[in-house]
Formats: structure tokens, sequence, C-alpha cells
């Protein structure tokens, strides 16, 4: 298999840590390693026999940086985009690449910057989904829900298996975010599993449903690599979501649960962390907190001492000091758009 790992994101929630030149999937959030060079990891302990890191211009330069770190880089290689499209547009750059080659080839996309807890069960859900694609299927994952969640999109099965694999399923439909009552019907169901953005297929199944649904596109990779980047202006900004999965008569499911997260916010930072008896998580070798409850800390470099404090979220860079109520978090993209609006180029 090829993996491709999507490695374009901004991570904007994840401000002060997540920066411009060090968004999210350069970070080091859990561990001493960055979140790539996790996905490359478990990648690797998956079979892949290349690696594919589709990212920007402005972000191919501090990859290349992390990768010279490694003894495996040989076996990486990076595409960047010429402008930021969404992730369908992505995948056909690497069919583009490699046009003409095997076409029985397994292709896999994969986001860079999602963590997984148990990588062996992953492996094992990987395996599944690379059994059903040998099948001519185009499989994803699905995570299977632990609570009631209207921040991701869902993925729901049939009851019937496909091609006699145990515990692979064909597609029903996908869904978009849900309100909170649907989210709590989808988690009731059984049936409905949260979309973690993984995709794996032969590289002419994959070739064939851009033919199918995403022609304009199909028609640009026809013409190699470098007319495919050449015309990239002219594709139209869509996600494989939505321009094929959504479409497409080939899907099969691998329900899954392997400790994943989308370490999509801060709060989901605190869910991986064991908290203190006051429900404070810290993160970093040199906190204090005393007479405070429910707050999240981030340490990197300063020492960090919370005292008498409730609900709040504290993260330290080498540069940047934030400070805010634990519940707003998710509004932490109203900052970086402040930010912009007053040229601090300085602090994004």
């Amino acid at each position: 298999m090829i993996a491709v790992i999507l490695a374009g994101g901004k991570g904007l929630r994840l401000w002060p840590e997540s920066r411009q030149k060090r968004p999210k999937q350069l970070c080091k959030f859990i561990g001493t390693k960055s979140m790539l060079d996790e996905t490359i990891d478990r990648l690797l302990d998956a079979g892949s026999h290349r690696i594919v890191i589709i990212t920007s211009e402005e972000l191919a330069l501090p990859i290349k940086e992390l990768l010279k770190q490694r003894t495996d880089n040989d076996l990486i290689e990076i595409l960047s985009e010429p402008q930021g499209k969404n992730t369908a547009p992505a995948v056909g750059l690497v069919l583009a690449r490699y046009l003409g080659e095997n076409s029985d080839e397994l292709l896999g996309i994969f986001p860079a910057d999602h963590h997984v807890l148990d990588r062996k069960a992953f492996v094992q859900s990987l395996e599944k989904a690379m059994q059903a694609a040998r099948s001519n299927h185009l499989a994803t994952i699905g995570i299977s829900p632990s609570r009631a969640e209207t921040g991701y999109g869902y993925i729901e099965k049939t009851k019937w298996e496909v091609a006699d694999i145990p515990d692979v399923y064909e597609v029903n439909s996908f869904c978009e975010k849900p309100d909170s009552a649907t989210a709590n019907s989808y988690l009731d169901s059984g049936r409905h599993m949260w979309n973690a953005g993984i995709y794996v297929g032969k590289a002419s199944v994959l070739m064939d449903e851009f033919r199918k649904h995403l022609p304009h596109i199909y028609e640009k990779m026809m013409l190699g690599f470098d007319g495919y980047v050449s015309s990239y202006e002219e594709l139209p900004d869509i996600s494989l979501d939505y321009g094929i999965a959504e479409k497409s008569d080939r899907m099969a499911v691998v329900p899954a649960d392997f400790g994943w997260s989308d370490l999509g916010s801060w709060n989901a930072l605190a869910e991986l962390h064991q908290p203190d008896e006051n429900m404070n998580v810290c993160c970093g070798q040199d906190v204090i907190v005393m007479d405070s409850s429910n707050c999240l800390v981030k340490q990197t470099e300063k020492s960090l001492v919370l005292f008498g404090v409730d609900n709040l979220l504290v993260v330290e860079t080498d540069d940047v000091i934030f400070v805010s109520q634990r519940d707003r978090s998710q509004d932490i993209r109203q900052i970086v758009e402040a930010l912009q609006a007053q040229n601090r180029d300085d602090l994004l």
C-alpha cells in the first residue's frame, strides 16, 4: 500500500501551539513526537511500503526538515499543492503522480493530525479495509461512537457484510454533522459511526470513481503530473467525502475502536490525559496547581503556577501565554481572525 497523508491543515482551534509555520500536524501534543511522525510510524507498522505527504507549498520546507531526522525518509515523498483546494484535488495529485503504474496498487488516504491510542487495533482495522479494497471496494473506517458528538460527520452501515469479510459492511449513507437530538439517535441506533476521513482503494478503482463522479478532475489527471499541477487553479474546491464517497456504490465500512481522536480542540486534548482529583489536566513538566479545579494547562518552557482559579485554559509557548475560560476553547478561531485583521503575523 502507498499511504497518502493529507498534511495541509492549519489547526486554528489549537492556537497558540498550532501556528502558520508549525501547524497542528507538526506539533507535539502527546509524547515526544509530532503528530505527523506518529502518523508515519503507524502507517509503516501497517505495512505501507511508501509514504506520500501532500501539503501546502508553505509547509513543504518545515516538513522536509522534520523528515531529515528520520532514518526511513527514503520511503517518504512530499508533494505540495500549488494552492489549497480540498481533499479530492489533493488525492488527484497522487493519482496523477503514479498514473500508468500498477493499477492494482492500494492507496490509503489518511489525515496527518489524528491521534490513535491503540496502534495494534488500528493495524487490524486497516488490514480489513485493505482486504475489502482488494475486492474492488472503496473502504473507509468508521469509529464506534462513545458519545452523541455533534462535531463529526457520521457513516451509516447496512446489515450486509461485503465480499464475505467478517465485520466489513456496505455503507447505507454518509451523514452531515448532526444536531444534538439527531446525534443521540445515531448513538442509540448501533448503525452509525464517526467519519474519520480514512479511505483505502485500488488506484484503478479510485481513478474510475473520479471518472464517474468528478470528471473535470479526472480529465486533468489524465494529462499526467505536470499537466495536472499546471491546471490546479481550475480544479473545484471539493472534498473526497462529498465528491466521491457520498455518491459511490462501492463503499464499504470497517467499524473500529482504536482510541481515535481528531484532536480538534484543546478540550479534545484533555480527554487524552488523566485528570487530577480536582479535574485539572496538566500537560508539561513544570506545572503547579493549588486550590484550582477543571483547568487545562499546556506548559513548554516557563514554570506555570495556578492558584485559586477554576475552568481556565492556559497555554504557554515560547512567545505567547494564552489564558481563557476553558468552555470557550471552541471560539479560539475568533482570536486568530482578530490577529489577522490586526496584521499580527508574528503571533500567527
